[in-house]
């Protein structure tokens, strides 16, 4: 925020339009996680699913015995961070008889988010009963991310080692490995997890790449920050030159007190 600040100013200063400069700043920004991150929320993407929420809660609020609702609307939750909300609207679903692996998962990320370990583990556990492959790995994954959330670095690092077993193209994975392994003290190991996570990211077919983009750039941090300073010399090269095409006052303003477009003689 400060840089975007700072890089308003100059080309405010640059340009002498604050309100072109606000518009520069932001598409180049947008344009810049688009090409890097991609951390910004995508409004119509957020719009939607705040609709379905809320109709979803609407359905409920007629009927709630409606198991497929409240499964959708805790997913929905559970992506919001909202795990509490999440256990409120799922639990009702186990109490019901509803013991299959995706409600049994659903239910365990979120009581594991919510904070709640043992109940989370638990679910977890049953889950991997059913299904140890569930979603390629999906259990381990939130199992290594909580337990390296909460300080349990030999148990994140087994976690995640099996995730890259049975999710072998995982970035994702990877990097959360990484960061367990130097949190352990093995920062070698971790330095060599990093690199695995970008050739994988590197190898990946483009559906992929997109999709991970944000733990390609967490294994290698520098390239974004390349990306950025390219971008702001861009930005400051684009407004030098508006400033160069767009004429001041003073070269209008004549001697005799009058502009150059003013024709003295009507």
């Amino acid at each position: 925020m400060i840089k975007g600040w700072l890089l308003w100013m100059l080309l405010a200063r640059l340009t002498g339009s604050p309100v072109l400069s606000a518009l520069v700043v932001l598409g180049a920004l947008w344009l810049l996680d688009r090409a890097t991150v991609g951390v910004l929320p995508r409004p119509m993407r957020a719009l939607a699913r705040w609709r379905r929420a809320s109709q979803l809660q609407r359905t409920l609020h007629t009927n709630p015995h409606d198991r497929r609702a409240r499964a959708e609307l805790a997913d929905l939750y559970v992506g919001w961070g909202r795990h509490a909300a999440a256990v409120e609207v799922l639990k009702p679903n186990l109490e019901a008889g509803d013991e299959d692996v995706a409600t049994l998962y659903l239910l365990g990320v979120a009581y594991l988010g919510s904070g709640d370990k043992a109940r989370g583990e638990l679910l977890l556990d049953e889950a991997e009963k059913l299904d140890a492959r569930y979603q390629m790995g999906a259990i381990d994954l939130e199992r290594g991310r909580h337990r390296l959330a909460r300080g349990d670095f030999p148990g994140a690092i087994e976690a995640l080692g099996r995730l890259r077993e049975a999710r072998p193209g995982t970035v994702e994975g990877r990097v959360l490995l990484a960061r367990a392994l130097d949190r352990a003290g093995r920062d070698a190991d971790g330095a060599l997890m990093r690199e695995e996570a970008w050739r994988e990211y590197t190898a990946a077919p483009s559906f992929q790449r997109r999709r991970e983009r944000l733990w390609a750039w967490r294994a290698r941090p520098s390239r974004p920050l390349l990306y950025g300073g390219a971008l702001v010399v861009g930005l400051v090269l684009v407004g030098t030159v508006l400033t160069r095409l767009t004429p001041s006052e003073t070269e209008y303003y004549q001697p005799d007190g009058t502009y150059a477009w003013e024709d003295d003689g009507e």
